[in-house]
């Protein structure tokens, strides 16, 4: 595999032969075909929408690697870095959209990131499709490359209320796994701090600032966290600054010392420690494993 220095970002234009800037709808094996350096490390910054029906490999997202299978969807944020290695043909089908896609038309704008498959957390962002549900969303993705291939004045928003159909019938299908409730005032208020974790990984460390934002006391906010994701609110605080080093180390062109001062470290000592003890390994070796030439990415 080529080294690189940086892990290249991607938009819709770079990506879309069209260079249209909202959306790309394709069936997976050509996409694939004619981008073939997307099988290597990179990001995006729009939504990654993927089901395979053929195919097996792994797929790695942030540093933790899933075993391709049909019938495996992935719901993948702006930001997240990924890679593919594939074993024989694969097949299925994909959907890239734009930050604003649904803002338009949507009354929420945010509510897309409102779901939970669209929430960053792995668990709830690889789904694979039990049986009952394969048929019905298989034909859902076949009615969205109909219209896309259509083109005429309707389809894009005949488009968008297909993908709406499609998140709620994959998002049922996690609140019943998770006995989570949709309307619950938790859930929102946990999608309301993960959120705020995205937009201050880098300025806010603890809980009591999050709490303080979101007009509750930590102990709140710590039983909301504990309630719907088993862990605490702290521990969720330190895995996505964990998790935005190591998106940040695969960048050789930054030092350590620059990416502790990126993430508001007081020391690049503080911050060796802080790694080691949360990721299990020192940031030297988490380069040594992950991005230097003979590791995995």
């Amino acid at each position: 595999m080529a080294f690189k220095r940086d892990i290249p970002i991607y938009d819709i234009k770079t990506i879309s032969h069209l260079k249209r800037e909202d959306i790309l709808i394709s069936r997976f094996a050509p996409y694939l075909e004619t981008r073939k350096k997307l099988c290597l490390p990179h990001k995006h910054d729009f939504y990654h929408l993927l089901l395979f029906t053929k195919g097996c490999g792994t797929h790695l997202i942030d540093f933790q690697k899933f075993v391709v299978q049909p019938y495996q969807i992935y719901f993948m944020n702006p930001g997240q870095v990924h890679s593919w290695n594939f074993d024989g043909e694969v097949d299925g089908y994909v959907i890239n959209f734009s930050i604003p896609f649904f803002q338009a038309f949507l009354l929420s704008p945010d509510y897309v990131q409102q779901l939970p498959c669209f929430s960053g957390i792995l668990a709830n962002s690889v789904i694979n499709l039990p049986e009952n549900l394969q048929a019905e969303v298989h034909k859902i993705f076949e009615r969205i490359i109909e219209e896309s291939e259509m083109g005429n004045k309707l389809s894009l928003d005949m488009i968008k209320v297909l993908m709406v159909q499609l998140f709620i019938t994959i998002c049922r299908l996690g609140f019943e796994n998770t006995n989570l409730n949709v309307k619950s005032n938790n859930y929102f208020m946990l999608r309301k701090f993960l959120n705020l974790i995205e937009k201050n990984v880098s300025i806010l460390k603890f809980p009591s600032e999050y709490a303080e934002l979101l007009y509750v006391t930590p102990n709140h906010l710590n039983a909301i966290c504990k309630e719907l994701i088993g862990k605490s609110a702290g521990e969720m605080i330190r895995d996505r600054i964990v998790l935005e080093a190591k998106r940040l180390m695969v960048n050789l062109d930054l030092s350590i010392s620059e990416i502790a001062y990126e993430l508001n470290f007081r020391d690049n000592s503080y911050f060796s420690k802080f790694f080691k003890k949360y990721a299990g390994i020192t940031p030297e070796e988490f380069r040594i494993l992950n991005v230097e030439p003979n590791g995995e990415l």
